[in-house]
């Protein structure tokens, strides 16, 4: 029997200047899906290749860009928005008792407040549609902590109870909410995170001084970042399912990773886990 064709979606994706998020982008559009895709700096625009994909600003920590990259995609799109892939996000290493205010500031408004806002503005749009998905790009450090990413562990955990309730909250609505659960994934997400630690861990006066280095030489270290690394085309698999399916999952992993930790978290008590996930991470040096 003949695949039913695709129905075309539009479809908003922040995040998309490099890795997942661009990867994500082109994927759909090849799809035939209306995408729009969104960047968090304005030079980003000016210099953006993919001229079959309509591109603007939007920087999640500041709710007036979020504002105006919304309202300049539903000019794009003729005011109707299918579907939202919340992906723009980084990562902070560093020991949680090195974590200032500032620092965990930081990763949430760009992980988990910016997220929730443009979330929250396009939610309307989907109720009065009768149809929406919400797809966020979570990690399996959503459900497993690992040593020194006390940061991004918590803004991870953070979005997904807030993806698990809003999930129920609109049953019935039309609009279904996914989270995507990826463990390592080629990507920019090393730069970006050793950007971070830099402005926000304090590294010389740290008692982790010593790990930190170690952690600094694996960031700037070439090649994948840890074993069973996939390209960001394993995310878009999922997304696309996400989308495009009439029953589109609560969850979708991605990675090994990502389905062993799963499975032993709910075969192991929590000292045997903690011993697992200390041995993953080689003592946070990974």
């Amino acid at each position: 029997m003949a695949k039913p064709p695709i129905v075309a979606r539009s479809i908003l994706i922040t995040g998309c200047s490099s890795g997942i998020g661009l990867c994500v982008a082109r994927g759909l559009a090849d799809r035939g899906h209306r995408v729009v895709a969104s960047v968090r700096d304005a030079d980003d625009v000016a210099r953006w290749p993919h001229p079959d994909i309509p591109v603007v600003w939007l920087d999640l920590n500041d709710d007036a860009s979020i504002d105006a990259g919304l309202a300049a995609t539903l000019k794009v799109t003729g005011g109707r928005l299918d579907a939202l892939f919340n992906n723009g996000a980084f990562g902070l290493p560093g020991a949680v008792e090195d974590l200032s205010r500032d620092a965990l500031r930081a990763q949430f408004e760009t992980n988990v407040f910016g997220w929730q806002v443009l979330t929250n503005r396009v939610i309307p749009l989907m109720r009065a549609q009768g149809f929406g998905r919400i797809i966020q790009n979570s990690s399996v450090l959503g459900f497993a902590a690992l040593p020194f990413r006390g940061a991004y562990v918590a803004s991870k955990f953070a979005l997904e109870g807030l993806s698990d309730t809003l999930r129920m909250e609109l049953k019935g609505t039309g609009i279904a909410v996914s989270l995507i659960e990826p463990g390592p994934i080629e990507s920019r997400f090393r730069a970006n995170a050793q950007a971070a630690f830099t402005r926000f861990i304090p590294l010389e006066t740290s008692v982790h001084a010593n790990a930190y280095q170690k952690q600094l030489a694996r960031l700037s270290k070439p090649g994948p970042a840890a074993p069973f690394t996939l390209p960001p085309e394993a995310v878009l698999k999922r997304v696309i399912h996400a989308l495009e399916s009439p029953r589109p999952q609560a969850r979708y992993p991605v990675t090994v990773p990502t389905y062993l930790f799963a499975t032993l978290r709910r075969l192991l008590p929590t000292r045997a886990m903690d011993w697992v996930l200390l041995q993953a991470s080689g003592g946070g040096r990974r």
